[in-house]
């Protein structure tokens, strides 16, 4: 079978393209218009969510057994309406990825029973809750079908259960009633897909950037939309949210540096401006104070976890965030340091020898410094839970964390930190340098889902590609431990009591001992 080309596939608008109608018109129309821009492309960390929900699909329809599913390929759009026609014409009473088309809009039903009152339609979805733009789809199939004919007597959401606790996946699906929602929105479908016809038949729209830029998700096109911002836009305001900061753009405040003297801001954000204005680095003398405790036993913990939708391992529920890998970095008396970490290796439940690693690796050192502690303290808490028979050495580990974030976050600003104090923001604004910018693995999100693929997908690869794969992220993991060291040094230096102090470390943190 040929695959049409894209322009061929835009004939009929899909689900997604009428979500971006609702969220901005001028996101509905490059979708439509350019859909083989680069913003649309579908990069790794994509194409795995794709894949999860494809798999949460496949075990939902077990949850309603003995449907007919409607298997052609994505493009295959007039193939899919047939089918359904058919299935719907022989009386078939449960089909899966149910086509319908409507005045060039298709939709697809994930899982459509038929019963002796009407019809029941239920969107899957891989979520955790029921969301507005889940409720929008269906109300969006509910017009669709409609005009098809077809009488619709309830609308249902399933979603994952977080109370579900594998090996008893029996829970694992919430299947909530959406009927009246769906209803109360139905009436504002048609007019809303009136004006997206009337969007795409008429030139690119202008769009003024707002909140609809960032919700319900990060629209694609945003870089395109916002080149033109200017530095320090009130948006990049250290925790305001969208909708404020454009009331600040409307009432004439585009930068920070435009904000009157006597706007009230958070501490942080008031040293975020504080800096801006002055366009310098600014450390308050409170910095001094938060490194008097620190003894000289110091190490450097990363954890890497994956949080599966359809849990694997005992105990586990849902999207738990489960420890598959670390790095720890102890720094040694002479200033260098010693590194060990731990990795995964294929779909085994891997806590207990992780832990086992982890609490060698940490014996004897007095404190363990995290940056955003509280994501290992949470994976601490985890294993603790999973593994009671290491759970005191366990809590043991938590008891020494410290938090470099809040360390950073109030005492320390500088203006390349943009509102953010993610531990990629922060290192090159105060190294002065990226150490993630040759590795293969840079993000946490690809961290993930390489790691997912290592243990749950290994036969996909060779030898020399899950090699590859390890080493990438063993990379990435120990370049967080030791960029922490160094982050450390800079703070200590930064602080004019502990500039003696840091000296030494600094002098010697070009070197680790393996």
């Amino acid at each position: 079978m040929n695959i049409p080309q894209e322009t061929d596939r835009k004939q009929r608008l899909s689900k997604s393209d009428y979500l971006a109608g609702l969220q901005c018109p001028k996101h509905l129309w490059l979708r439509v218009n350019e859909p083989e821009a680069a913003e649309l492309e579908v990069d790794q960390n994509l194409e795995a969510l794709f894949e999860q929900g494809r798999r949460v699909g496949e075990l939902a329809r077990t949850y309603v057994p003995g449907g007919t599913l409607i298997d052609f390929p994505y493009y295959a759009v007039d193939d899919k309406l047939t089918a359904t026609k058919r299935a719907l014409d022989e009386g078939r009473e449960v089909i899966y990825e149910a086509a319908f088309a409507a005045d060039d809009q298709f939709v697809a039903v994930d899982i459509l029973e038929r019963t002796p009152e009407g019809f029941v339609v239920t969107e899957v979805k891989s979520s955790t809750k029921v969301k507005n733009e889940h409720v929008q789809e269906l109300a969006l199939q509910a017009d669709i079908l409609r005009e098809c004919g077809i009488p619709v007597l309830r609308f249902f959401v399933m979603h994952i259960n977080r109370e579900c606790v594998y090996p008893n996946l029996e829970n694992l699906f919430v299947r909530k009633d959406v009927t009246e929602q769906v209803t109360e929105l139905q009436t504002k479908v048609a007019e809303a897909r009136k004006s997206q016809k009337e969007t795409l038949a008429s030139s690119l729209p202008v769009v003024q950037i707002g909140p609809q830029c960032l919700a319900p998700s990060e629209c694609p096109f945003k870089d395109r939309c916002w080149a033109d911002v200017p530095e320090h836009h009130v948006t990049t305001i250290s925790g305001i949210r969208a909708k404020k900061a454009f009331e600040l753009v409307e009432a004439g405040f585009t930068t920070i540096t435009e904000l009157p003297v006597d706007f009230r801001l958070s501490s942080t954000a008031e040293r975020q401006r504080r800096a801006v204005v002055e366009e310098r680095l600014i450390v308050e003398p409170t910095l001094d104070a938060a490194f008097e405790a620190f003894p000289s036993s110091l190490g450097f913990l990363d954890f890497e976890t994956v949080g599966l939708a359809i849990p694997v391992w005992d105990g586990c529920r849902p999207y738990d965030a489960v420890p598959v890998q670390f790095s720890f970095c102890r720094l040694q008396p002479d200033g260098t340091l010693m590194h060990s970490e731990w990795l995964a290796d294929g779909p085994d439940d891997p806590r207990e020898p992780l832990a086992l690693a982890l609490i060698e690796s940490c014996r004897n050192v007095e404190t363990i410094i995290a940056y955003n502690a509280s994501f290992e303290a949470r994976a601490l808490t985890h294993l603790a839970e999973a593994r009671p028979n290491l759970a005191n050495e366990l809590e043991s580990i938590k008891a020494r964390l410290v938090d470099l974030l809040p360390m950073v976050r109030d005492h320390v600003y500088d203006p390349e930190f943009n509102g953010k104090f993610g531990l990629k923001q922060v290192l090159p604004a105060l190294l002065g340098v990226t150490p993630y910018e040759n590795l293969e693995i840079s993000d946490g999100d690809t961290a993930s889902w390489s790691l997912r693929s290592l243990m749950f997908e290994r036969d996909k690869f060779t030898p020399d590609e899950i090699s590859r794969m390890r080493n990438s992220l063993e990379e990435y993991c120990s370049a967080d431990t030791e960029s922490l060291a160094r982050l450390l040094s800079v703070l200590r230096s930064l602080g004019s009591s502990s500039a003696e102090t840091s000296d030494s470390i600094t002098q010697s943190l070009d070197t680790v001992i393996v």
